[in-house]
């Protein structure tokens, strides 16, 4: 019998309010049983449900020093008519204890940063039923390394839309909210506000006019190497994968006769970000970004923002390259979108084990040591 070094069965709890979808009649396995079963299946690598079954029929034993199954291991279909069932949001409700007890923001302390960033699943598309990928925007908090949720959408155009659903499922209280571009919309930007937020979003050709007018302020002042004006600003250098970086932050207040500030009541400051890269063979490269912000933060903080937001593309790199989620074949959406949270609170739970291995290794670990993976789940490290 594996020595219980945490009580894995105890997360059950956190799924007592979810409703069961399952007809009474269809209830030989436990709600809480199948989703524990489903969760750890997924954080030792499973990709979908019948893995997530293979692993489980292992792991029979051990599963059953905390789980009730009273029937034995679900079967795959089981578990997949479970997952399909389940509504989404309702779903990723029942995490929410779990998770938000690692951002706790201290009322004196900064405000915490939150990115959030769409991500196509590419092979996710059904052509028999006109159906393109899927794409997810999900809410990620930077500082922590945490999911806070999800939203679905069938189109990349309907991020738009998605940003604010999920934006309403969170506590936007002393937050510093990042989003690309796409985000650059005026409802958007009054929600953060009314939410109790702040914003720092990039600003392009989406929004020329606003775009253009950010460009001119700042255009104006370098011709006389800002000299003439009030600015914060912060400098960092990084070197690394044959390349040298060398970034410098500028943000000010919005000028009184700023063009579009009737238009755009809530920006309060405006900034940009230049990145000059030296590379390995003597080019030299540049970038400049421009955004709009709630409050005029210090230089320091605004470049954490911007820099910040980058951990939310890492964060899909490792569902790509460690979970393979553009490989997965899933075409039933809310299926998808279910398994999608499952490996993105994977992460979260990988990511905040303290042993000294990279994400793969520890989810291979989990796999093989049965004590790794129930600290990995209760948080509970020996």
């Amino acid at each position: 019998m594996a020595r219980r070094c945490a009580d894995v069965g105890s997360l059950g709890s956190h799924f007592e309010s979810l409703t069961d979808p399952r007809h009474t009649r269809n209830r030989k396995h436990l709600l809480v049983d199948i989703i524990v079963i489903s969760i750890c299946g997924i954080l030792c690598g499973a990709p979908g449900p019948t893995a997530i079954h293979r692993w489980a029929k292992s792991k029979h034993e051990w599963l059953a020093n905390y789980l009730a199954l009273p029937n034995g291991i679900p079967s795959r279909d089981c578990i997949r008519r479970l997952l399909l069932a389940l509504k989404p949001e309702a779903f990723q409700k029942c995490f929410e204890e779990w998770i938000t007890s690692g951002v706790e923001c201290d009322e004196a302390g900064e405000r915490r940063l939150l990115a959030i960033d769409g991500k196509c699943c590419r092979r996710s598309h059904e052509a028999s039923k006109d159906w393109g990928p899927l794409h997810i925007v999900s809410a990620w908090a930077s500082e922590h390394g945490i999911a806070l949720g999800q939203v679905a959408t069938e189109d990349k155009s309907n991020e738009i839309t998605a940003i604010p659903q999920l934006l309403t499922r969170i506590d936007l209280t002393r937050t510093i909210v990042t989003i690309d571009a796409i985000g650059c919309q005026k409802e958007i930007a009054q929600q953060v506000v009314t939410g109790g937020g702040d914003f720092v979003i990039a600003v392009k050709d989406n929004q020329p006019k606003l775009h253009q007018a950010i460009v001119d302020v700042f255009a104006e002042h370098l011709e006389h190497d800002l000299e003439e004006l009030q600015y914060r600003e912060y400098e960092t250098e990084d070197a690394g994968h044959g390349r040298i970086d060398e970034r410098a932050y500028y943000l000010t207040r919005l000028p009184k006769n700023f063009a579009l500030k009737t238009e755009w009541p809530w920006i309060k400051a405006i900034g940009y970000a230049v990145r000059l890269t030296q590379h390995a063979d003597g080019r030299e490269t540049h970038d400049v970004r421009y955004y709009m912000l709630s409050r005029y933060l210090s230089g320091q903080r605004f470049a954490e923002a911007v820099r910040g937001h980058w951990s939310i593309e890492s964060m899909h790199w490792v569902l790509d390259v460690n979970f393979r989620e553009d490989d997965c074949r899933t075409r039933e959406r809310t299926l998808a979108n279910n398994l999608s949270w499952l490996r993105r609170f994977a992460i979260t739970r990988l990511k905040h084990h303290p042993l000294n291995e990279s994400l793969r290794g520890k989810m291979q670990i989990a796999g093989w040591n049965n004590d790794f993976l129930a600290q990995v789940l209760t948080g509970h490290y020996l």
